[in-house]
């Protein structure tokens, strides 16, 4: 059996950004695998009503790829897929649709990881998962939720075989997914009741359609194209102040949103019901112009408690209060403390899952101890909350060309990271994320593992610190290498 040089598992943003940094270094010896029947991993899955990235297309999207066709300043789910099919376009035959990670083991003996796949067991030198971190829905323990007699499902399952007109939609969840569908639902529907459990700090959208005529000039003038992706970094950069905690940035845009909220939201008990009673940047700051103006018109009950259970059509929350419903939707995230995956990979001393118990942790948000030459992508430490995830996948995928580079300058051919390096990475990291709203903002969020207390998904801090961070290693974070004995 031969052994391919590079893994990939996935092929989302992640999967495509490193498999198109490994070519553009020469190393086109890599095999992605994907476990459904298209590319485009969260844009491929989510295809509820509204969905979109609130991040500007212009830079929620490759630097090695830029596009100037973007029909809107926040482009629509479909819009990114067809954008990253397109990328997929470029990678080829390497991609195997309908093949997914079954298992993965490190075999010291050969130096190799076999990728069982289901069908086959491929082995690779170097593996790197780029599974995604929102891929698999949460659906929280809600009593009787079973007895549900409607259709029921996720929001990122769409059933879109169920028609909502003239149905009564209860939606569970107010975070970004539900921010961006209600105002859809409430279209559509005869009446949509809403379950928060918390608000959300929501600020002003803005954006709108693209006209023709300036997608016409950026094609024809890539130089202005560069110009505006500079400017929209620039600005995401700067909400770093404002989400991290800094007292003046936060302050402001903590106006910015309640001032939002009270020009959209004239009832002075549902504005109450809506406005957040913790820091702002604790939770995920939500772009909308149309989730309040939805919430206040006589098409949305706003139930401000939690779903606490289920009896056929009837919902009960927390507060007591009853509602009925002919179709459930759960708007309720996903597993992100926790990856799916963790438990399919095994390294030298046990799982992923085992070695993350007490939380996600790594070198460089890429690299784990006791896992030789393994990357994530996408995984510990790597989320942003200010700025394109893009951004960091091009870090992480730069890392990874870089660090393969010293994998194969090495006699045998194997990176290790060294425990000391991973723990002192994480004391950084916990020492950088102290202070911050994430932290102690008085809320519960999905960057925070609860088993741990430990802030595991952001990064906490900006881009360029985290270019500076990874440009900054210079291998000592691997253990020095083994010449392999020869018989």
């Amino acid at each position: 059996m031969s052994v391919v040089d590079v893994v990939v598992v996935g092929a989302g943003f992640a999967g495509l950004g490193v498999a198109g940094a490994l070519h553009r270094a020469g190393r086109d010896d890599v095999v992605i695998i994907e476990r459904a029947g298209d590319v485009g991993g969260t844009w491929r899955d989510n295809t509820y009503p509204g969905v979109a990235c609130d991040v500007p297309a212009h830079l929620y999207s490759y630097a090695a790829h830029p596009h100037a066709g973007w029909s809107r300043t926040f482009a629509e789910g479909r819009e990114i897929q067809q954008y990253l099919r397109d990328v997929a376009a470029g990678v080829g035959e390497r991609i195997r649709l309908h093949t997914p990670l079954v298992g993965a083991e490190w075999d010291a003996d050969t130096s190799v990881w076999h990728i069982d796949t289901g069908a086959e067991v491929l082995q690779a030198r170097s593996l790197v998962l780029a599974c995604g971190r929102l891929t698999e829905p949460h659906v929280p323990p809600i009593d009787g939720l079973e007895s549900f007699p409607g259709p029921l499902f996720h929001s990122a399952r769409w059933d879109h075989d169920v028609d909502l007109t003239g149905k009564r939609v209860a939606v569970v969840g107010t975070g970004a997914s539900a921010v961006q569908l209600v105002p859809e639902l409430a279209r559509r529907a005869a009446h949509v009741t809403l379950f928060q459990r918390t608000p959300a700090w929501i600020v002003p959208r803005g954006g709108g359609e693209i006209p023709a005529e300036e997608r016409e000039r950026l094609a024809e003038n890539p130089g202005a194209l560069a110009r505006l992706r500079a400017e929209l970094y620039a600005e995401g950069e700067a909400r770093f102040a404002s989400r991290s905690g800094d007292a003046a940035a936060s302050a402001a845009a903590r106006d910015a949103a309640l001032a939002h909220l009270h020009a959209q939201v004239a009832d002075p008990t549902l504005r109450a019901a809506l406005t957040p009673d913790y820091a702002f940047g604790c939770k995920r700051v939500l772009l909308s112009d149309a989730f309040y103006p939805a919430v206040a018109s006589d098409r949305v009950t706003l139930e401000p408690s939690a779903l606490d259970r289920v009896d056929g059509s009837t919902l009960t929350a927390a507060s007591g209060r009853q509602h009925e419903a002919d179709v459930l939707v759960l708007a309720t995230g996903f597993a992100s403390t926790q990856q799916p995956y963790a438990d399919l990979v095994r390294g030298e001393d046990g799982t992923l899952a085992e070695h993350w118990s007490e939380g996600m942790t790594s070198f460089g948000s890429t690299v784990v101890a006791g896992f030789p030459n393994l990357f994530v992508l996408n995984g510990p430490n790597a989320s942003l909350g200010h700025n394109s995830a893009v951004l960091m996948i091009e870090e992480q995928a730069a890392y990874v060309v870089r660090s393969l580079a010293e994998r194969d300058r090495r006699p045998d051919r194997v990176l290790r990271v060294r425990p000391e390096a991973e723990a002192a990475y994480t004391d950084e990291i916990a020492a950088a994320a102290a202070s911050t709203p994430w932290m102690t903002g008085g809320c519960r969020n999905w960057y925070v593992d609860e088993r741990s207390g430990r802030l595991t998904l952001l990064w906490p801090g900006t881009v360029q610190a985290f270019h500076e961070r990874l440009t900054g290693t210079d291998g000592s974070e691997f253990e020095p290498a083994h010449t392999p004995v020869r018989g």
